[in-house]
């Protein structure tokens, strides 16, 4: 549970022992998927006795990241998670944390040094391989049964490209409409809107300018179709005649998905990575052995299973 410095000073006053103490560097607290894991994290944190949780907002600034990151070292921190601003900043945080002894568990976003963690670290998220993969493919099935098979245009709306994610999800929707099932896919464009729904309302506004309404548009987030959506609705376009593919699962998508809007999205467990991010810390924290790759499965949601997801994220 989350103390003030004089709780935890009373308490191990009174108990003989320190509460142990977890420092968390969160990519961008207005971010909406990371803030569902931040209050994965803080809430799994209340229920534990003699866990303290610090949680800082490197409001999407590497340096600032880092420097929150050695100041979690200079308090003596027992452990580290970290939601990276981008992967490339993982080894020089990787190495800040080896230099000190504390161990580290990066969350959601993969470190470019996967494979080269040191022991007292690891990283809990999920596997991007298939959270594009999934959506992709449920949108090539749905616009095979609405008889599209002959030919279907569509864009793409791409995240931050300095984050795995964003590149992963994208490199699986090409992997997906390269097959023999679904080649009959075609992009005319796609670009980054940095994961903001206000971004992509802007993005698409401007494709739906030249006159091509799409079949069929993929989004890297959540955030990002509704934002789409938002444009095509402005526009006039009914929504039953275009197929919309989000990444997350948030309750905002959800509420699209049951108005006829989205149709399809893939649940990113926010709070399953919070929790596990904190389990692996407090385990490397103790000394106790901890898988180095800990994924939280993806799982793609539709109009027929969606009612299983309301409340999750």
């Amino acid at each position: 549970m989350k103390t003030s410095l004089l709780a935890t000073t009373m308490l191990v006053l009174a108990s003989g022992a320190s509460a142990e103490s977890i420092g968390v560097s969160i990519v961008n607290f207005d971010n909406n998927f990371q803030t569902l894991l931040r209050n994965g994290i803080s809430e799994y944190a209340d229920t534990l006795d003699g866990v303290d949780v610090q949680v800082e907002d490197a409001q999407n600034d590497v340096a600032r990241q880092l420097d929150q990151v050695n100041n979690f070292i200079a308090s003596g921190v027992d452990a580290i998670i970290v939601t990276l601003v981008d992967s490339a900043a993982a080894p020089a945080i990787s190495q800040a944390a080896t230099s000190a002894g504390i161990p580290l568990v990066f969350v959601n976003l993969e470190p470019a040094d996967l494979s080269s963690m040191p022991d007292n670290q690891a990283y809990v998220g999920s596997n991007e391989i298939e959270s594009g993969t999934l959506g992709a493919f449920e949108a090539c099935k749905m616009l095979r049964a609405a008889g599209k098979a002959a030919g279907a245009m569509g864009y793409m709306l791409m995240g931050d490209l300095a984050h795995q994610a964003a590149v992963q999800r994208t490199k699986d929707v090409h992997d997906v409409i390269g097959t023999d099932m679904c080649k009959f896919i075609s992009l005319n464009d796609e670009q980054s809107a940095g994961w903001s729904r206000d971004q992509a309302q802007n993005l698409m506004t401007n494709w739906l300018s030249t006159g091509d309404i799409p079949d069929v548009v993929f989004a890297n987030n959540d955030e990002m179709a509704i934002g789409a959506i938002q444009a095509m609705k402005a526009s006039g376009i009914d929504m039953a005649d275009v197929v919309v593919v989000g990444v997350d699962a948030t309750q905002d998508a959800l509420q699209a998905m049951q108005a006829g809007e989205l149709d399809v999205t893939v649940f990113q467990n926010a709070k399953g990575q919070g929790q596990g991010g904190l389990d692996a810390a407090l385990a490397l924290a103790r000394g106790e052995p901890v898988e180095q790759v800990i994924y939280i499965p993806f799982e793609a949601v539709t109009p027929d299973n969606m009612s299983s997801f309301i409340g999750m994220n």
